[in-house]
């Protein structure tokens, strides 16, 4: 029961993170942020890769195409690309978009893994997902005409499939190195490959130094607890339960993200969000921890 409590935080970490980068999306640019995000890491990290610097420079020599792969989805390409979605679609879209996350595990665990899947655990999933639309919806099913997509919503698409694939695809990583190792690792090679696109966008010295003076709040919650507890918690998940059953914590979300809009935006709590709350845990509870007797 421990990882499944560490998952909810690991998942409330991660809905905050979405409110922050919706929050700065006009003040801090996507590339900007996710390499002040990532550096921030490979900084606080930086005496652990010094003190396991030959391990990790063997075990990346020795695994590099998937060690590339794995950095490239995990740390390049699922934070930058949501990050860049935000700059233009709403966060409704988004939420609605990132609940497809838990059916791409399962059919890419089904895929790639060969791990079959169970009549219990698909109706759990599609009951949480229906619970996440019931939420983005504000339960009413016309709202669906309202919604509005545009290029936004492709990159939280891509975003979505990165963070999908990576979570499967960890599985094969090398067994060498220790699971803080890995992720050390990872945020070396993925630094590397922001580092340039960073470069390329010529901010001046002043506008980073007033960024970071005014937003290091919001730096320092990504740094800490977006990337290094909340990927350790999710890599300790897919260790524990699997990637399909972990990945079913996502569906929580737009919840967490409704109530931190209640708790910092003011925002109100509606039926609405009993219906979702009832459907997604439901859903949840189903594909976790009823009765495999029951498929």
């Amino acid at each position: 029961m421990k990882i499944y409590f560490l998952l909810v935080l690991c998942v409330l970490f991660w809905s905050a993170n979405f409110v922050i980068g919706r929050a700065v999306s006009g003040v801090i640019e996507p590339i900007e942020l996710a390499f002040f995000r990532w550096a921030g890491v490979f900084v606080v990290t930086l005496p652990f890769f010094i003190y396991h610097f030959k391990k990790i420079f063997e075990a990346i020599k020795s695994h590099f195409l998937i060690m590339m792969m794995l950095s490239f989805l995990g740390i390049f390409g699922f934070n930058t690309l949501l990050y860049i979605g935000l700059q233009e679609t709403t966060a409704t879209n988004a939420l609605l978009i990132n609940s497809s996350i838990p059916i791409l595990i399962l059919f890419l665990s089904s895929l790639i893994l060969k791990k079959e899947i169970s009549p219990r655990q698909t109706l759990g999933i599609v009951l949480s997902t229906l619970g996440v639309v019931f939420l983005v919806l504000k339960g009413d099913v016309y709202n669906i005409f309202l919604l509005n997509f545009n290029q936004g919503d492709f990159w939280v698409i891509i975003s979505s499939l990165c963070w999908a694939t990576y979570s499967v695809v960890v599985k094969f990583r090398p067994q060498t190195l220790s699971s803080f190792e890995f992720f050390i690792a990872i945020v070396f090679m993925g630094v590397l490959m922001l580092l340039p696109f960073y470069m390329y966008q010529n901010y001046t010295f002043e506008r980073e130094i007033t960024i970071l003076r005014t937003y290091y709040g919001f730096i320092l919650y990504v740094v800490f607890f977006t990337s290094i507890l909340s990927y350790y918690l999710w890599h300790k998940g897919i260790a524990q339960i699997g990637a399909d059953r972990t990945g079913q914590f996502t569906h929580l979300m737009p919840l967490f993200g409704s109530f931190l809009a209640y708790i910092f935006l003011g925002e109100r709590l509606e039926f609405y969000h009993l219906g979702g709350v009832v459907l997604i845990g439901f859903g949840i509870y189903l594909s976790l921890f009823m009765k495999r007797s029951l498929t």
